[in-house]
């Protein structure tokens, strides 16, 4: 037995020995670079994705009706922004270029990261095509494919969000394991129960997590997701100059062909469809403001590239509250007035006061210039009821686009850059490019009908009481008689 044990050692040692020898003199293969995955970038990039997702839905044909039907036709965009359809498919269509302008930053960034060289360059090839129409790597998808990319980020996202739900439940479960074996309560004979019972369940948590990993983008290399990115972005920016007819006809591949529908949303009926319109460099039609005139001015200049000339007409002009840095304060200022309006019974001294308070100087001159004069007697109910119609009628126009401007601020809040999905309001929708001088001149008569309206339903409060309390002194004087 002990003859058979140390054979056994010998003829391993030889073995082993010879397995040395042979893998010394093999050559050494090049160890294959693994690629790395996304990791925790999987959620800004699921919220990039979403983003994306968004921009190629507004520019489908239904929406493209839409924005020439119902956004630009506003009847707060006509009064107090512009009448030129050309300066507001303009800014429709400049403000959908700058929001692909940033996203495209933000992949330009991920990308560094990426093994492709192309992919690596992708903002130098993004700004390239931007500019000439060029695609030598053939990254715009035909609307088939891009249809398939739309597919699949979404699942990305929803998979994605899932994940975050599901590291945040974990994280949970953990903190509340951590405060239990913390407990020092040597009685507590439940304790060592609840520490097994949470361990469990974080047990399977965290396998639920892996598994969510796996389907998600959490485990997709760089150059996985900066391919379906780069290639979305190149395709998306060559619907926007489609649909809206910027560039010349190569700029456009055969595989995105525009459909009537969209054509008829930005090309007026006395134009050649099959001519592009070009935004910068001509009117829809002769009725131009001067204002407009000079942001078509700012956005011809040759020597700009693509973004740069697109960005010049995001630039509010002079004249307008986006200039003043007046549109955010005034949408709150109009959406207070329009809770006083709605219920003036129930505004009290102090809130009036802290309405006046927010006005501006200019808004408080021409309101003591409308009151001057004015009796303190408001006790004519048909004169209030003339008002209040008066003001229904403003804010019907005004009020939307108060609305519109928080809720476009608000999405675009450091807070709010997740991965919920983006509403369709515009810049041109909300007060961002309202007229200063007309936008004021509303808020006036607001103020002004506001304060007859109510000082009437004070003085109809006060009459009430008086005559309520006259009434209860003469059944006092009769039960006592």
């Amino acid at each position: 037995m002990a003859l058979e044990t140390w054979l056994i050692k010998v003829k391993t040692a030889i073995s082993n020995k010879f397995d040395v020898v042979v893998k010394s003199s093999a050559p050494h293969p090049k160890p294959k670079r693994k690629c790395s995955s996304v990791g925790v970038l999987a959620f800004e990039i699921a919220g990039l994705m979403s983003k994306l997702l968004h921009l190629w839905q507004s520019l489908s044909d239904k929406n493209m009706i839409r924005l020439r039907n119902d956004s630009i036709s506003l009847e707060g965009v006509r009064k107090i922004i512009s009448n030129d359809e050309a300066f507001l498919l303009g800014l429709a269509c400049a403000e959908m270029v700058e929001n692909l302008r940033l996203l495209a930053k933000s992949v330009s960034r991920i990308s560094k990261r990426c093994d492709d060289p192309n992919l690596q360059c992708f903002g130098q090839l993004f700004e390239e095509f931007a500019n000439s129409g060029r695609d030598p790597h053939g990254l715009v998808l035909s609307w088939k494919e891009m249809e398939t990319k739309i597919k699949k980020m979404d699942r990305y996202v929803t998979v994605t969000a899932t994940l975050y739900r599901e590291m945040d439940e974990l994280s949970v479960m953990e903190s509340a394991l951590r405060k239990v074996v913390n407990i020092n309560n040597e009685h507590d004979s439940t304790k060592e129960q609840k520490i097994v019972d949470l361990q469990q369940k974080i047990f399977w948590q965290k396998q639920e997590v892996k598994y969510m990993k796996d389907r998600s983008l959490w485990n997709r290399s760089f150059d996985t997701v900066t391919s379906v990115l780069a290639r979305s972005i190149f395709t998306i920016l060559a619907r926007t100059k489609l649909v809206f007819g910027i560039g010349q006809q190569q700029y456009h591949p055969s595989s995105l062909p525009r459909s009537l529908s969209a054509s008829a949303t930005v090309y007026p009926s006395d134009q050649n469809p099959s001519t592009p319109y070009h935004f910068v460099s001509g009117p829809l039609n002769s009725a131009k403001t001067e204002e407009n005139k000079e942001s078509a001015m700012a956005a011809d200049d040759d020597d700009s590239g693509f973004f740069e000339s697109n960005s010049k007409i995001l630039k509010p002009p002079p004249t307008t509250l986006g200039a003043a840095a007046l549109a955010i304060h005034y949408a709150n200022l109009i959406i207070v007035m329009e809770k006083m309006i709605k219920s003036p019974q129930l505004v009290g001294v102090d809130a009036r006061d802290d309405l006046y308070s927010m006005l501006p100087s200019s808004v408080r001159s021409s309101l003591r210039a409308r009151l001057k004069g004015v009796g303190f007697s408001a006790s004519d109910p048909v004169l209030a009821g003339e008002w209040r119609e008066a003001l229904g009628r403003i804010l019907g126009w005004l009020s939307p686009l108060a609305h519109n401007m928080i809720k476009w601020q608000s999405e675009r809040s450091f807070e709010q850059q997740n991965l919920v999905p983006k509403t369709n309001v515009l810049l041109l929708q909300t007060l961002y490019f309202a007229n200063k001088e007309k936008t004021e001149a509303a808020i006036t008569e607001l103020l002004v009908g506001l304060n007859y309206i109510w000082r009437f339903e004070r003085e109809m409060t006060a009459k009430a009481l008086f005559e309520c309390n006259n009434l209860n002194g003469l059944l006092n004087l009769q039960s006592s008689s």
